[in-house]
C-alpha cells in the first residue's frame, strides 16, 4: 500500500500521528502537558506519539507512511531524506543553536583540537547534525571525513562507547550533550561557532501538509508558545522535561540555554545552508546524489 493511500486512511480516522526523539524538546512539552489533544479533539482528531532513537528512522517513517507529522530533526536529515526521494514539506525552524552540538573526547584525552582527530575513531549518528559539524570541522582544519575512523551509533550506543574508550571522540548533541558533560567530565573541543549553525526542522509529509493546513497552523503556533516558555521558565521547564527524560533538572537547564527554541517559518533564504549541507555530504560520497534543496514544499504558517 503507497504511503499516500496510508496518509488518506490516517486523516479519514481523524488521526494525526506525532514522531519524536528524545531531544525534541518542545514536542516534549507540549505532549507532556497534554495541549495539542483537546485543541485538536475539537476538530474530531487524535493524537498517537511515536518515539524514533534519532532523526533519519524518523523521517523515513515519515517518508514511508508511518507518522504524519515530525517533530524537530537536525538540519542535515531532510537533506538524506530527500536524496532518498522523499515527499515531505518543511513546516517550521528552530533558529540557530551553535552550542547544542559539539565534538567531545574524555577528560584525560591527548586530543586537543580537531586536526588530532586524525586516525581516530569518532562516535556519530548517521545524518545528525553532529555529522555535519565534524565533516565541517575537519574541513576547516585541513582534513577529510577518510581520515578518521567513523563509527555510527544511536546516543544510547555512543554514550557507551566513549565511557568504555571504544571510541577515541564522540559528536553529541543536548540533552546528551550537557549529560555526559556534567556527568563524564566530557571536553568539548574547540570549533567556532559559525561552523554549524545547527537548525532544527519540523515537516510533515507532503499530503498531509496539503490536506491539513488548519492542523499544522495549530501545531505552530502552539510550538511558538512553547518556545517562549521554555526559555521564559527555565527551571520550571527544566523540571518537566527533566522527569520525563529522567535526568537531573540541572542538566537539562544547562541544555535549554544552548538551544533558541525560536521556532519560526521557513523562508527559501533560510534554507541557504541546507544546500551548503547537501553538498558538503555529497562530496564525501555520503549522499547517493546532488539534491536541490530549495526543491522540498515549505508550508506558509
Amino acid at each position: 500500500m503507497c504511503s499516500t493511500t496510508l496518509m488518506a486512511q490516517a486523516t479519514e480516522r481523524g488521526v494525526l500521528r506525532i514522531g519524536y526523539q528524545k531531544s525534541s524538546a518542545l514536542i516534549t512539552v507540549l505532549k507532556a502537558k497534554g495541549t495539542l489533544e483537546p485543541l485538536l479533539a475539537a476538530k474530531g482528531i487524535k493524537i498517537t506519539w511515536h518515539e524514533f532513537t534519532s532523526g533519519l528512522p524518523l523521517l523515513e517513517a515519515l517518508n514511508l507512511g508511518n507518522i504524519d507529522f515530525s517533530a524537530d530533526v537536525a538540519d542535515t536529515v531532510p537533506v538524506f531524506a530527500q536524496a532518498a526521494g522523499a515527499q515531505i514539506t518543511y513546516v517550521a525552524q528552530e533558529g540557530p543553536s551553535p552550542t547544542a552540538q559539539a565534538i567531545v573526547v574524555r577528560a584525560d584525552s591527548v586530543i586537543r583540537q580537531v586536526s588530532d582527530l586524525k586516525g581516530k575513531k569518532v562516535g556519530l549518528a548517521k545524518a545528525s547534525g553532529g555529522h555535519y559539524l565534524l565533516l565541517a570541522a575537519l574541513d576547516k582544519a585541513g582534513l577529510s571525513f577518510k581520515d578518521i575512523e567513523s563509527a555510527y551509533l544511536s546516543p544510547a550506543d555512543g554514550r557507551a562507547a566513549f565511557e568504555k574508550g571504544a571510541i577515541d571522540a564522540w559528536v553529541v548533541w543536548d540533552p546528551f550533550l550537557s549529560a555526559v558533560k556534567v556527568q563524564s567530565q566530557a571536553r568539548v573541543l574547540p570549533v567556532a561557532r559559525e561552523t554549524a549553525s545547527y537548525q532544527r526542522y519540523y515537516l510533515a509529509a507532503d499530503a498531509y501538509a496539503k490536506a491539513n493546513p488548519d492542523v499544522l497552523r495549530l501545531i505552530y503556533q502552539e510550538l511558538q508558545k512553547a518556545g517562549l516558555w521554555v526559555k521564559k521558565s527555565p527551571k520550571e521547564s527544566a523540571a518537566l522535561l527533566a522527569g520525563v527524560w529522567g535526568l537531573d533538572t540541572s542538566i537539562v537547564e544547562q541544555a535549554n540555554t544552548h538551544r533558541s527554541y525560536e521556532v519560526r517559518a521557513v523562508t527559501p533564504v533560510g534554507l541557504a545552508e541546507q544546500q551548503k549541507i547537501a553538498d558538503a555530504f555529497l562530496a564525501e560520497k555520503l549522499l547517493p546524489k546532488r539534491v536541490d534543496t530549495q526543491a522540498l514544499a515549505i508550508f506558509k504558517p
